[in-house]
């Protein structure tokens, strides 16, 4: 700043000092400015969500529809693929290494067929939620959305796929002598409590796996192991017992969230079975791994909100 005095003369005055005006964080106050992929607070990054809900359905869907495009049997690959896999565990399992532990085989089948197929939907959702940030780093880099969408997504694509397969499982169940009976209705409760907690999963492991992508190669042998600890092949607890496996083993071997829910899945569309029956707390365990993994998966993700993408 200058001005002239009354000689003439040019005097210079101080500029004028930042301190005396506003703060960054007013001028951003001010214009309604954010800082760029900064993270909500959590109440916000909710209804973020809820706001893109349409967009979470509608990539869940795509993505499903897209998975079998190249194949020339199309969208049968979804119960097939399965019901395949359940084919070759009961021809192991069933025939070869007589698992059925007293179990008819019109018993055994939909006992089999039920197991894989209930696991299959946390297998599956694990393995899409470990790739849903790594996988998908053009569309994270390029669009500015809650990162959440994403593995949300993935899980709610599984359970479109497990949706159809349940189609099969009681095409299995009545042609095996099971006809519908009114614990039927409790297969919606189970599947809604195993989505919440499978979504849990895939969030926890979508944060892993955008910082260390060889998660991904790892987690096929993890989940192979999980199988054949989750009584998908055969009664659990049963067999533990037979083996005189210590008490607090079974407990915590029952406890497992993949067996609770095949358990109470089986437990729905079968009713009891003397070598298979309904562990105790079934139910609280069920609401308990939902809310736990659940709930506490999304506080994960959502604390590493501002570094997916990056780096």
């Amino acid at each position: 700043m200058s001005e002239t005095t009354h000689d003439g003369a040019v005097a210079m005055s101080a500029p004028p000092s930042p301190d005396n005006g506003p703060t960054a964080a007013e001028l951003a106050g001010k214009y309604g400015l954010a800082v760029s992929g900064a993270r909500p607070g959590l109440a916000a990054y909710v209804r973020q969500l809820w706001g893109r809900r349409h967009f979470i359905a509608a990539f869940s869907s795509a993505k499903l529809t897209a998975q079998y495009s190249q194949a020339k049997l199309g969208q049968v690959w979804q119960v097939a693929t399965p019901l395949l896999n359940a084919l070759v565990y009961y021809f192991i399992f069933g025939v070869l290494m007589n698992t059925k532990r007293g179990m008819s085989t019109n018993t055994f089948i939909p006992f089999l067929v039920t197991g894989v197929f209930v696991f299959t939907f946390t297998q599956s959702s694990a393995m899409a939620g470990v790739r849903a940030i790594s996988g998908n780093l053009g569309l994270v880099r390029a669009l500015h959305f809650p990162r959440a969408a994403l593995p949300i997504s993935f899980a709610l694509q599984q359970l479109q796929q497990l949706l159809y397969s349940m189609l099969v499982l009681v095409l299995v169940l009545v042609s095996c002598g099971h006809m519908p009976r009114m614990s039927w209705v409790l297969v919606a409760p189970v599947l809604l409590l195993q989505f919440f907690f499978n979504t849990g999963l895939a969030l926890v492991l979508a944060r892993m796996g955008s910082k260390t992508p060889d998660l991904a190669q790892l987690l096929p042998f993890i989940m192979r192991t999980w199988l054949y600890a989750s009584g998908v092949m055969y009664p659990l607890v049963y067999n533990l017992k037979r083996a005189h496996a210590a008490p607090w083993l079974i407990d915590v071997m029952s406890a497992n969230p993949a067996a609770v829910y095949i358990d109470l899945m089986r437990y729905s569309l079968m009713g009891h079975m003397k070598t298979s029956p309904l562990p105790h707390h079934a139910w609280p365990l069920a609401l308990g791994w939902a809310l736990v993994v659940g709930i506490g998966g999304f506080v994960y993700f959502w604390k590493a909100e501002e570094r997916y993408g990056r780096g």
